[in-house]
């Protein structure tokens, strides 16, 4: 079953990178960036988690955690984010889940057959702090995310919600907003 944005995000708890977690408590206060990742050590999710850790000062800025997924164990995890942090140029601090049981992946069904029966396709998902899912999307193994866009929806996001306010295709802040009736 696939989750929808308005829905609560499923609560778990999980070993991470920063130590055991539960996933709403996690959240406290804040908007998430959820992601997964297919594999530790692969090219194009080694870019992804040095580009987040690159933008943490702007994740930071919008109230927003970053939370990383992989079916792999926080050993591997714990080597990885050296090899991020070296080929990246980059300190990477935010978690990243465990989920060798893929118990989390099939919680946010993130495991897709037509691309992988053991490693979670790159999915992300926005929360809010209500704990809402308000957006989702779903990149194929083989393509990295595009960090520009999930920073846009999240701003986006959060001006909406501020503003009451509805936003253009292609909107960036600063530009005009729509102003329902």
């Amino acid at each position: 079953m696939s989750l929808r944005i308005g829905e609560t995000a499923p609560d778990f708890t999980a070993e991470t990178t920063n130590g055991t977690i539960n996933f709403h408590e996690f959240i406290g206060d804040s908007w998430v960036f959820f992601f997964s990742h297919p594999a530790d050590f692969t090219p194009v999710c080694t870019t992804e988690m040095g580009r987040t850790a690159q933008l943490a000062a702007e994740f930071e800025k919008r109230n927003t955690k970053p939370i990383g997924l992989s079916t792999d164990t926080v050993g591997e995890h714990m080597q990885w984010i050296r090899d991020v942090n070296e080929t990246q140029n980059t300190d990477l601090k935010f978690p990243i889940i465990a989920d060798p049981d893929f118990a989390v992946a099939k919680l946010y069904d993130m495991i897709h057959p037509g691309e992988s029966d053991t490693a979670p396709v790159r999915s992300v998902f926005i929360i809010d702090p209500n704990r809402k899912i308000r957006l989702t999307m779903t990149y194929p193994m083989t393509i990295g995310r595009n960090f520009d866009e999930i920073l846009r929806v999240i701003d986006a996001l959060q001006t909406s919600d501020a503003r009451k306010v509805a936003m253009p295709a292609d909107w960036v802040p600063g530009n005009d907003v729509i102003i329902p009736l």
